[in-house]
């Protein structure tokens, strides 16, 4: 029998893994809450734009609203889960998928942040594994439309990493990274809790950023002293990653170890942070006009992940005592513009 697939949260990674896999021939199942999307992907297909418009395509696809996740009692069980929500959802939507999981049902957290273990409260640990989705960016921007920024993988580019929380390589491991893998190229992984720290470095530099600025992916390289406090960002969370035990990975194509120094004001190490960062921003993408996924949730005036990328972050690095005054400058900033009380610029940035 085919796997049964539900991915709860249909959004630009869930909506983006779903209609590759559907096209692939597999079972899915997309849950939103959104019924303009779910409409729309019901009657006209959920449209794909890839950074080469050829790539493009539209996938006829099954969509439920919320409100009709409960029908799934009536068939056969749900072999694999992929939540793909807002971190902050990430509770509620596990509790909702798990009365229809088959007795050995795994739950994925194809999420930012870092959200297993809140699946693993509600389904065990067992049953959950992780999947990071470390180098995509997309965009929810209309429904039933997802616009993919980024070149889409290959033999130099890894985009997504599996792993059991244990680090160990399983039978059910391995036919989880052939299923990513008909999405994009998938790297299965080892260290799954180092990725997620690494993948939280990332989102800590960019996505607080667009939020308190305003600015596209690109822009926020190309303004120094923007650039410079994205450095200082992702420098705190890697000395903070470090001193909790995580094997770091690739940082946005920085290594660890630079990063952290050009933040503490090691010349050479700063100049090649910078060197490489400006590079990306004349790199094939549409990051000129892309931005980065707390950016987008501004300006639809919806909650951002604040308070589980850089908040998390901030707290994380309290409890150990090292520094997180960037961090903590970011998070408040970006819950005052949530608030209504700020409007996004670049100007309110501190100087640290």
């Amino acid at each position: 029998m085919p796997l049964r697939i539900a991915i709860v949260g249909a959004g630009a990674v869930g909506g983006y893994v779903g209609a590759y896999l559907t096209a692939a021939g597999e079972d899915v199942a997309l849950i939103d809450p959104w019924p303009e999307h779910v409409a729309l992907i019901r009657s006209e297909g959920l449209r794909i734009e890839e950074l080469a418009p050829e790539q493009g395509f539209t996938q006829r696809l099954r969509a439920l609203h919320l409100s009709e996740a409960q029908g799934l009692v009536r068939e056969a069980p749900v072999d694999i889960a992929f939540i793909a929500v807002k971190s902050y959802d990430t509770a509620w939507a596990t509790a909702l998928i798990k009365p229809y999981l088959a007795p050995d049902g795994i739950v994925v957290a194809l999420q930012n942040g870092i959200n297993e273990e809140t699946i693993a409260e509600v389904v065990g640990w067992p049953r959950t594994l992780g999947c990071v989705p470390a180098r995509i960016a997309v965009e929810l921007y209309a429904p039933g439309r997802i616009r993919r920024s980024v070149p889409r993988g290959g033999t130099d580019l890894t985009v997504f990493r599996v792993g059991e929380l244990h680090g160990r390589v399983t039978p059910r491991l391995q036919a989880l990274a052939a299923l990513i893998g008909k999405v994009d190229t998938v790297k299965l992984t080892t260290n799954l809790w180092g990725e997620r720290w690494s993948k939280l470095c990332v989102n800590g530099m960019r996505n607080g950023l667009a939020a308190a600025t305003g600015l596209a992916g690109n822009d926020i390289d190309r303004i120094e002293a923007v650039r410079r406090f994205g450095i200082r960002l992702g420098g705190e969370a890697v000395r903070i990653g470090q001193a909790l035990g995580y094997q770091l990975e690739e940082i946005y194509n920085l290594e660890a170890e630079p990063l952290a120094r050009a933040h503490e004001g090691d010349p050479a190490a700063l100049a090649a942070v910078e060197a490489i960062l400006l590079a990306a921003t004349r790199s094939n993408s549409r990051s000129d006009l892309q931005r980065p996924s707390m950016g987008q949730d501004i300006v639809k005036g919806r909650r951002t992940e604040i308070d589980e990328i850089n908040g998390l972050i901030a707290a994380r690095g309290r409890e150990i005592g090292l520094p997180v005054a960037a961090h903590e400058a970011l998070a408040e900033i970006v819950r005052r513009i949530q608030r209504g009380e700020l409007a996004p610029s670049p100007t309110l940035l501190p100087t640290l």
